[in-house]
């Protein structure tokens, strides 16, 4: 019974049943020629209910007592119910991607069984437009999302002729991709040299922090942890009911945008969601004067880690510069921003970057704590995740993957959640909210094409 790294159990702590702690995905497919949409869904559900052979990451649930034990410690079942973790539906007509998104929204809500290994699998077909989806739902203590997107990204392929498909939980699939050669087995001494250098991380942690201190104090483009953000109809108590919305844009309008403004892809979808939230709050009358605050997520995942699963990630604060009503402006100001904040983690040690990771996530363990989120000022108010996705076209069983859209987790205080990820060819977003509490959220998907469009006039770029 292997007991669970905080990064793992955290997320265990904080769910509440307002409050799911899962992430999920949304691929769509597109069958190859010669076969129906119905075709492939079949192919696909009879390949993963016969995929009995399961990696331990799909294996592991909560240890019993779940209220207790299941909190620190992992048990694994030997035997899974594949009727249940995998599932199949048909749309209702007439199959638009708004039924599509309705059905993950409603389904997004709902929590994950602590007694059986926290994962599902759904198999959807009846889109108007021939293709079919699948969408995952996986528990934040197992996988982060990179590694969530590297389990869908191993069962794929880059060769349409391919037909050796098979479940994102196959074993198999660790053995068969590329490896880096294994290291060499090390010393006593290096050992021992490890665990210093980890004991050194450790002491310098406090120095650290006063180094953090010192720039939040100094840098007004960096943002340190504390209660810096302005109060917005974001940072609300919230119910269980979700509402998905997702749309994707050619990978090289941002790319032409982030080549002649000499900034980041990142900066660039920064710089969209700021945008759009800005105009989102004034459609609602509720811009606040100050700037909004965005925690973003840095992997910590490595090239030399890249096999491996779990959770490592740590977070930066940036100013999304929302009082600035020029375009231009607002993005200079957010580069900076992000570009201080980057420096600053790149001074740290690992260990230490976590650390500082952690303090800027350290009021959501206390969120659901009644009246925290009322009368607690925010230390920011959104959580915009951009996860780097595969480069060239993949494919399972020759059905070419045509979109990925991230599902994440609105949380107390956080009632919306921007999440991206990328394709050979586009750039895909993936906006979960509060249902009650964000009326009208589809309309984020306009504002992000509007705040684009602004950001071509400003490089002087044009789709």
């Amino acid at each position: 019974m292997p007991y669970m790294p905080v990064t793992e159990s955290m997320f265990l702590l904080a769910e509440t049943r307002e409050q799911p702690m899962h992430v999920g995905g949304l691929q769509l497919f597109i069958p190859p020629e010669g076969q129906s949409a119905t075709e492939l869904a079949e192919e696909m559900y009879t390949c993963f209910q016969q995929c009995t052979e399961v990696h331990p990451t799909f294996r592991k649930r909560p240890a019993s007592p779940v209220t207790l034990l299941g909190n620190v410690a992992w048990s694994f079942d030997d035997e899974i119910d594949f009727e249940y973790h995998v599932r199949r539906t048909v749309l209702p007509a007439p199959g638009r991607i708004r039924e599509l998104l309705r059905y993950v929204s409603l389904n997004h809500g709902a929590l994950l069984d602590r007694f059986r290994p926290m994962w599902e699998f759904h198999i959807i077909e009846g889109l108007d437009d021939g293709r079919v989806a699948l969408y995952s739902k996986l528990h934040h203590s197992l996988v982060d999302g990179v590694s969530a997107l590297r389990l869908l990204e191993r069962a794929l392929c880059e060769d349409p002729d391919d037909r050796n498909g098979t479940a994102p939980w196959d074993p198999e699939l660790s053995k068969r991709r590329k490896r880096r050669p294994a290291p060499p087995s090390r010393s006593i001494v290096s050992r021992v040299g490890g665990v210093l250098d980890v004991a050194g991380q450790i002491a310098g942690i406090a120095p650290a922090a006063a180094k953090v201190a010192v720039a939040g104090l100094t840098d007004p483009d960096f943002v340190s942890p504390g209660p810096v953000a302005p109060r917005t109809i974001l940072d609300v108590a919230i119910g269980s009911a979700r509402r998905f919305a997702a749309q994707q844009w050619a990978l090289s309008r941002l790319r032409a945008v982030a080549s002649e403004m000499e900034i980041t892809l990142n900066d660039v979808v920064v710089a969209m969601c700021a945008g759009a939230l800005r105009s989102y709050l004034i459609d609602h009358d509720a811009l606040p004067d100050k700037p909004l605050v965005a925690a973003v997520p840095v992997s910590m995942h490595t090239d030399d880690d890249h096999h491996k699963d779990g959770n490592a990630v740590t977070a930066i604060l940036v100013s999304l510069a929302t009082d600035q009503p020029d375009p231009e402006r607002r993005l200079r100001a957010i580069v900076a921003s992000t570009r201080k904040s980057k420096q600053v983690v790149r001074g740290l040690r690992p260990l230490q970057a976590l650390a500082l990771g952690a303090a800027n996530f350290a009021p959501l363990a206390f969120a659901t704590i009644p009246g925290i989120v009322q009368y607690t000022p925010p230390q920011f108010n959104i959580i915009i995740s951009n996860v780097p996705g595969p480069k060239k076209h993949l494919y399972w069983n020759g059905a070419q993957l045509d979109g990925v859209y991230p599902v994440s987790i609105p949380m107390e205080g956080l009632a919306l959640n921007i999440t991206v990820t990328s394709t050979a060819e586009h750039i895909n977003f993936g906006l979960i909210g509060a249902r009650a509490q964000l009326p009208s959220l589809q309309r984020l998907l306009t504002h992000l094409d509007t705040a684009l469009e602004e950001l071509e006039k400003v490089a002087h770029v044009g789709p």
